[in-house]
């Protein structure tokens, strides 16, 4: 059998939302308003899973027939921010490339997915849920920013930037998960009244 942490890192939230932070550093250095934008979309992706997270672990929420218990954090994570991040890089250097760039990301994203499915932290059906909710705030971010012609500026330091996170944060493991299991009855008890 494979071991496929060395995959599933790339998508743990101790890498991804530093790399999501170097992408709204970099994106707010070409328009102010469109950081706010990547910096919202994340959070609503990432508010969503936890909340049905939360629901899961304290109240026992889950769909049996479709064995869908939770959002696959790994994969919604990874989708929404790899496509992103590469295709930030590739549009630096020519703006139609950024299409194939996210193309490799949802790509990455998907073995990220195949992943968690196979260490059986989640069902196909939550690996799915995740890459589709990630991928759309990943490609409805993007459609937006190059609508238009942009030049990123400082592409060098920005992969340097986005490659220094990467090593430094790859195989570190948030604490989200254990933080959901001990806080989630206290929302189901609130839930209750």
């Amino acid at each position: 059998m494979t071991d496929w942490t060395s995959v599933t890192d790339l998508g743990d939230a101790a890498l991804m939302l530093p790399l999501a932070l170097v992408c709204a550093i970099w994106i707010r250095a070409a328009d102010k308003s469109e950081s706010v934008h990547w910096v919202l979309g994340i959070s609503v992706g990432m508010a969503l899973v936890g909340l049905v997270k939360f629901l899961h672990a304290g109240c026992g929420t889950e769909i049996r027939v479709l064995h869908f218990r939770v959002i696959s954090g790994h994969t919604m994570l990874s989708s929404a921010i790899w496509p992103v991040s590469i295709a930030l890089l590739l549009g630096s250097a020519n703006a139609r490339w950024w299409r194939f760039g996210a193309l490799l990301g949802l790509l990455l994203a998907a073995a990220i997915g195949v992943g968690r499915v196979f260490e059986q932290a989640h069902t196909p059906i939550e690996v799915v849920a995740g890459w589709f909710l990630g991928g759309a705030i990943a490609l409805i971010f993007l459609r937006h920013f190059f609508r238009v012609p942009r030049a990123l500026p400082h592409p060098r330091i920005a992969g340097i930037g986005l490659l220094a996170v990467s090593s430094i944060a790859y195989g570190h493991h948030a604490p989200f998960q254990s933080l959901i299991v001990h806080y989630s009855p206290w929302l189901c008890r609130w839930i209750e009244f």
